[in-house]
């Protein structure tokens, strides 16, 4: 009977938990990325670390000074070692906790105390030798009450890594993406230098011509005029790199030593990052470590409604303490030393005045909250890699035409100014193919810049090479 008793209460205590049982919600996205957009590439994003996605020595080198000096990424991690310290104080309540005490005592008591008892001398004088362990409060968790906290807590810190991997990613998805566009700033800058060295040259011959009257002076006000439109756009073009460089300070969290890093690459350069396989809609619940945090949340939520539920039922705790207690050191760990007790209690709040139901609302009100986080979280991601291989796709198209447009445009250029020099045409026929020019250019270096960087944006959606990895 009493092993029939202690089976039944075994099984008691481990079988009951009334939290929702927690299954991964459906997909809320199609099962595959739209075709038009369809991915290239043989690498998995979640197969490639940073390293080897990134083939810019200089962009790594960065890379590796942020993650060791980033101020936000060193609270992110402080907040995974929070976590943990919270899960354990919260674990530890499923286990007994004993505590040990020793102590020795020696007392007087005077006679005027002692109510006129006949003693010999002036009063008495007595040593007491004490030594015990207890158990404070343990509750029998028969409902799972404090099974599901702990595992909510757990989750919670799983969430909290998630978190953490996450901010990685986009840390280094921020910083290169700054970097791209701060090298774009200077490739356009560089261009505009030349422009301006070339438009002074002809401000140069337009003097000479005008002061030989072969040309008139509206000539020389509008080559003055598409010189300064040079100046101002390097000018432009300076401060937006200061700004971009500051950023990129900003990101890396300590100063950069430029002599020490290798030399930047240019933008049309071959092998600065490599081309990727987006995969499918359904890795991404397994890679991106958003997704890993938002379901992380979902569970805790779940466990949460657990222990709400297990509240309506009684606590049953058990204390106890065993120990010996002697006036003599001699006799202390002796049988008539020893003393003992332990047991049971039991409470139940029969009026609360509805505080329990109101834990148990919020409690599934939050996993409702949590249930429409994780699809959120699981459409954004599918959007966002949608983005970045449309991108990929119709920026390198935009990319070919471009480099069509800017050799069009210079061999108009070059015919403008064969003219203008014939006498064929006017000089405002020449200005309008310069500005053209200048124009087409800029925005090659541009198209360059966005093409790496939505490569950039796609790595970083795609989970990273790092979001369902241990870190």
């Amino acid at each position: 009977m009493r092993k029939s008793f202690m089976l039944g209460a075994s099984l008691m205590l481990a079988g009951c938990n009334f939290a929702p049982k927690h299954v991964t919600p459906s997909l809320s996205t199609p099962a595959e990325f739209p075709p038009e957009v369809a991915p290239q590439g043989t690498i998995s994003a979640a197969d490639i670390g940073w390293q080897d996605f990134f083939l810019d020595e200089r962009l790594r080198a960065l890379i590796v000074q942020t993650l060791d000096n980033n101020r936000d990424l060193r609270i992110a991690v402080a907040r995974i070692e929070e976590a943990r310290g919270l899960y354990r104080i919260q674990r530890s309540d499923q286990l007994p906790q004993l505590g040990g005490s020793a102590s020795a005592t020696r007392s007087r008591i005077g006679a005027n105390a002692l109510n006129g008892i006949p003693v010999t001398g002036s009063g008495i004088t007595s040593t007491n030798y004490d030594i015990g362990v207890a158990v404070t409060s343990f509750e029998l968790d028969f409902w799972g009450r404090v099974r599901n906290l702990s595992n909510a807590a757990r989750a919670q810190y799983l969430a909290t890594i998630a978190g953490e991997r996450a901010f990685r990613i986009a840390l280094i998805r921020d910083l290169a993406t700054a970097y791209i566009t701060s090298r774009s700033l200077a490739e356009q800058a560089e261009q505009a230098d030349r422009a301006v060295e070339s438009r002074e040259r002809g401000l140069r011959l337009a003097k000479l011509r005008l002061d030989a009257g072969v040309t008139s002076a509206l000539d020389y006000r509008q080559a003055e005029a598409l010189l300064t439109q040079a100046q101002t756009e390097v000018a432009s073009l300076r401060n937006q790199r200061a700004k971009q460089r500051n950023i990129v300070r900003l990101l890396v969290g300590s100063p950069i030593d430029e002599d020490g890093l290798a030399p930047a690459r240019r933008l049309g350069d071959q092998g600065i990052i490599r081309d990727i396989d987006a995969g499918l809609p359904s890795a991404l619940l397994a890679n991106r470590p958003d997704i890993i945090q938002a379901e992380e949340a979902l569970r805790a939520a779940r466990a949460n409604v657990g222990a709400a539920r297990a509240a309506f039922f009684p606590s049953i705790s058990l204390t106890g303490n065993a120990g010996f207690a002697s006036a003599s050191l001699d006799s202390l760990f002796t049988d008539d030393g020893l003393s003992w007790s332990f047991g049971p209690s039991i409470s139940l709040p029969i009026f609360d005045w509805g505080a329990r139901k109101g834990n148990l609302t919020v409690a599934k009100a939050r996993e409702t909250i949590e249930v429409a986080t994780y699809d959120r979280t699981v459409q954004i991601a599918f959007r966002e890699v949608s983005d970045a291989l449309a991108d990929r796709k119709f920026l390198a198209e935009q990319l070919v035409a471009q480099e069509r447009a800017v050799n069009a445009q210079l061999a108009l250029t070059r015919l403008a100014r064969l003219r203008y020099d014939n006498g064929v045409a006017q000089f405002l026929e020449v200005l309008d193919a310069e500005r053209n020019l200048f124009s087409a250019q800029q925005t090659l270096i541009q198209l360059r810049g966005a093409q790496l960087s939505s490569s950039v944006t796609l790595y970083a959606a795609l989970g990273g090479g790092i979001g369902g990895q241990p870190r």
